[in-house]
């Protein structure tokens, strides 16, 4: 979902980097053999993403919900000549949908894939992190949290996806919605913590830029 009018978003990714092409060929191949193509990042946050990564210039970072590895790919353009990204993915049916986009890249050697349960993979992560992007069941977004928070370089940041839910964490609670409910209580925890500052951007679907102090 984009929050902006469609002819101002328009605008804005028009006058914003170009896309890879061979994050365009990722898309198109997603889009054709792949069930919901809409959880790619897509061109506009895909180039957010890269620039954030950019500026931080990371040696390490790690991404919780790698789909068919889009945003890993974004992210990965920010990392220094010595760096790493983990990325952590439940689907086994991805892997080497992943691997083939990885390796056409030049991060190829610089990725690693993770097969499994998030909250049993990163206790076992024996590393710190610069940069952490949460992009997976959104009812474990608070429990990815708490697992990097200690793990988060001080002044690393975290990225959080589809905070704004379709703008259903303003709209009445509806029963047995646990994904809405998960995300109002994280929203408020990345507030209230006191160890990271945060800020909302209204990109998409809603990406959360926290700081660790």
């Amino acid at each position: 979902m984009n929050f902006l009018p469609e002819p101002i978003n328009k605008y804005v990714t028009e006058h914003s980097g170009d896309e890879p092409e061979l994050l365009q060929q990722l898309t198109r191949e997603t889009y054709q053999k792949i069930l919901q193509p809409r959880m790619l990042s897509g061109h506009y946050q895909g180039r957010v993403l890269s620039m954030i990564s950019k500026l931080v210039n990371p040696t390490t970072i790690l991404e919780i919900g790698t789909y068919t590895g889009y945003s890993a790919l974004c992210l990965a353009e920010g990392l220094n000549k010595d760096g790493v990204l983990h990325t952590i993915d439940i689907n086994e049916e991805l892997v080497d949908f992943q691997r083939k986009y990885f390796d056409k890249s030049e991060y190829g050697a610089l990725i690693h894939q993770h097969l499994g349960d998030a909250s049993e993979i990163i206790p076992k992560l024996d590393t710190t992190f610069d940069l952490v992007f949460i992009d997976a069941d959104k009812e474990n977004y608070a429990n990815y949290f708490h697992m990097v928070i200690d793990k988060l370089n001080p002044g690393g940041i975290i990225l959080s996806d589809n905070v704004l839910w379709s703008g259903k964490v303003i709209e009445p609670l509806k029963k047995d919605d646990v994904s809405t409910e998960a995300l109002i209580k994280y929203n408020k925890l990345l507030k209230d913590d006191a160890r990271v500052e945060t800020l909302v951007l209204p990109i998409r679907d809603g990406l959360t830029v926290s700081r660790k102090k």
